[in-house]
């Protein structure tokens, strides 16, 4: 009997949760998006050998664009530029030149680190969003601190992610390694 009312509750709550599954939110949705790109860039920046993280291409149309250590430091400079705006504090760090994060930064070790703690900030950042705020206007940490919306920041941490990542992912190739995401 005690099988048979166990089974019975366990039924129960998978078909009450299946028909009511939990209400999609704007923190869930952009979490998800931004935890996605956390794993994939965390996981190349870990996979990448630290003699490497001064490698940038020099030939043909890659003169003059940064090293793998300042795609990684500005990936994370920008996530804590965009999560304070959201927040609507003072950016946590040294953004750095060209937004390349701060030069003493100079090994892998301590990016990795910058990096992993510039998407925990970013996380906060996104999990505040609630139906009442995400529209509203907050001041663009680009173009002069524009009015701009939560939302629209929010995408930048994910789409401009992305973005560095696929110049990282170019770099990596280029010196051997498979990126962690394209692994079978």
């Amino acid at each position: 009997m005690k099988r048979t009312t166990t089974f019975l509750f366990l039924v129960t709550a998978l078909v009450c949760t299946a028909a009511n599954p939990p209400k999609a939110t704007f923190a869930k949705v952009f979490d998800s998006d931004l935890t996605s790109a956390e794993k994939e860039i965390v996981s190349l920046a870990e996979a990448m050998p630290a003699d490497k993280y001064n490698f940038a291409p020099t030939s043909g149309e890659f003169s003059g664009v940064r090293t793998f250590a300042q795609q990684m430091r500005h990936i994370a400079a920008v996530n804590d530029e965009v999560a304070a705006a959201i927040l609507g504090e003072k950016t946590p760090v040294d953004i750095g030149k060209s937004e390349n994060g701060p030069d003493t930064l100079d090994n892998k070790d301590a990016i990795v680190q910058f990096l992993k703690d510039s998407f925990t900030y970013a996380h906060k950042a996104i999990n505040s969003l609630t139906a009442a705020n995400v529209l509203a206007d907050v001041k663009s940490p680009f173009g002069g601190g524009k009015p701009t919306t939560r939302t629209s920041l929010a995408t930048i941490l994910t789409w401009h992610s992305f973005d560095h990542y696929g110049q990282a992912v170019v770099y990596a190739r280029m010196n051997g390694i498979i990126p962690p995401a394209s692994r079978k």
